[in-house]
């Protein structure tokens, strides 16, 4: 009988972990994710700080806590507008990790990866590039006119919406998390889950190394009486080759525990002598 209210209490306890509390923690401290922006991290801490008070909750023991504050300072970035959603959704993988033995705490980290591409994708263009730009039309219309409140209209508009997106945000994430989470385990689509989120971050990273890391060689020779460029020569091999190096380079520099500032300068100073030289 003991043994059945232990278990029962231990089933509410669990269920108890996020409540309006701590709804409220991680929608006001996710507007303090950009604080700590910083060009390794990013967001990374802000994002930490958010989920806090709920890992408290989940890992008593100051050993376990410590642990999972740091797997939470992995490098990440997304529309500030739409965090809440992974936010929860980690302090759902973490509730997991709690329960389950066998969990893979690196499948956290990879799901976080996998999803803030994607969320920011649609984050931006909605936010960035849509209803700011709507909301901004509205308020100058205003404002054009003499209407004093044009600017609070504008302030009004973005942060409703602003504010309630966060909320949805960090109520589905949750749930989705938590549903999703129960049938994984028993059907073992964690490791799947897991191996997908990889994949998808990987692909995420080399699309924007191809589009947003530019670099080229103007260095030139004669072949056969023929003016060719060794750009031209990367271009039918391997598109996009030496993007790719410099990409790997810092990365390797980075793993080497090489300050992000001083990879910074250094990609500065490249880049001077090299066009200084004729190089690139």
């Amino acid at each position: 009988m003991e043994n059945n209210i232990q278990v029962a209490d231990e089933g509410k306890k669990a269920k108890e972990i996020m409540t309006a509390k701590e709804y409220r923690s991680i929608f006001w401290r996710s507007f303090t994710i950009q604080c700590s922006w910083s060009f390794d991290k990013m967001m990374a801490y802000g994002y930490m700080y958010a989920i806090e008070k709920p890992l408290r909750k989940i890992y008593p023991n100051d050993d376990d806590f410590y642990a999972a504050l740091k797997r939470h300072t992995e490098t990440f970035n997304i529309t500030p507008h739409v965090s809440p959603f992974i936010m929860t959704l980690g302090v759902a993988m973490e509730e997991e990790n709690a329960k389950e033995e066998n969990f893979d705490t690196g499948s956290i980290n990879n799901v976080k990866v996998g999803l803030m591409g994607p969320l920011s994708g649609i984050g931006d263009s909605f936010f960035w590039g849509t209803f700011r730009v709507i909301a901004a039309g509205i308020g100058i219309a205003m404002a054009q006119q003499g209407n004093i409140l044009g600017a609070l209209i504008y302030f009004l508009l973005y942060t409703a919406i602003h504010f309630v997106t966060k909320i949805l945000a960090g109520k589905y994430g949750y749930k989705l998390g938590t549903s999703f989470l129960e049938n994984a385990s028993e059907n073992h689509m964690m490791e799947k889950l897991s191996y997908g989120a990889s994949i998808l971050g990987m692909t995420v990273i080399g699309a924007m190394v191809a589009t947003m890391v530019s670099l080229q060689t103007t260095l030139s020779f004669n072949l056969s009486g023929t003016e060719t460029t060794l750009q031209s020569i990367f271009d039918q091999i391997f598109p996009g080759l030496l993007p790719l190096a410099a990409t790997f380079l810092c990365v390797w520099l980075y793993k080497k525990n090489v300050k992000t500032i001083y990879i910074i300068l250094g990609i500065f100073v490249l880049c001077i002598v090299g066009c200084a030289f004729g190089i690139l």
